[in-house]
């Protein structure tokens, strides 16, 4: 019965969320498959800025744009937790960003995001977008959206764009994981299929 009130919960959550955020800005740019990325420099929870040229030993990144309130950016969680675990040994860290805007919502601010990070011993870094210029850069509309990154040449381009897996609510449920397959096929040294999904959350919330 808990279980089940918490699924309705977060699908009633998931609801009213996605209403609110239909007026919300989306954008129409932003980069596709096979783009090269632009370098980012944002603040980290810890207080120190990050950017793409941290990660020199890096074979590419896994791009997060995530937030602390939307319920399928908390659903999804602990699932990019896993991801981190299992595939920032093999070159792939997590790098988690947070573009939202904290005026209108408190719950995304710096503060909060940080008592996020300690709360959930999140064991990757958490960028704070404050001013939305690389939510705009890459595209992303969703919490969560995903840029699979790899290296080419010493530089990162854009390998998968989408969603993490095939089910936001139920993990046990998941038939595709989406974001795990675009990193074994890199890993192998094989072409994504697919590579562009359409991204699942609430939409990114846009400064007026």
């Amino acid at each position: 019965m808990k279980l089940l009130m918490k699924k309705l919960l977060l699908s009633v959550m998931a609801l009213l969320s996605l209403i609110v955020s239909s007026h919300a800005q989306t954008s129409t740019t932003g980069y596709h498959v096979n783009d090269m990325s632009s370098d980012f420099s944002l603040k980290n929870v810890d207080g120190k800025f990050v950017s793409m040229s941290d990660y020199k030993e890096a074979k590419g990144i896994v791009l997060v744009f995530t937030c602390n309130h939307c319920p399928f950016s908390v659903a999804y969680e602990d699932r990019i937790i896993a991801l981190h675990k299992a595939f920032a040994g093999k070159g792939f860290p997590v790098v988690a960003v947070n573009s939202n805007d904290a005026v209108a919502y408190p719950a995304d601010s710096y503060e909060e995001m940080i008592v996020r990070s300690k709360e959930k011993k999140l064991p990757y870094v958490y960028l704070h977008d404050e001013t939305q210029k690389y939510a705009k850069l890459y595209g992303a509309v969703k919490t969560p959206h995903v840029f699979v990154l790899k290296k080419v040449g010493g530089q990162f381009v854009v390998a998968y764009i989408g969603a993490i897996d095939d089910n936001s609510n139920e993990p046990e449920l998941v038939k595709t994981k989406y974001v795990e397959n675009a990193l074994n096929s890199i890993l192998k040294g094989e072409e994504v299929k697919p590579s562009f999904t359409k991204a699942v959350g609430c939409g990114i919330k846009w400064k007026q």
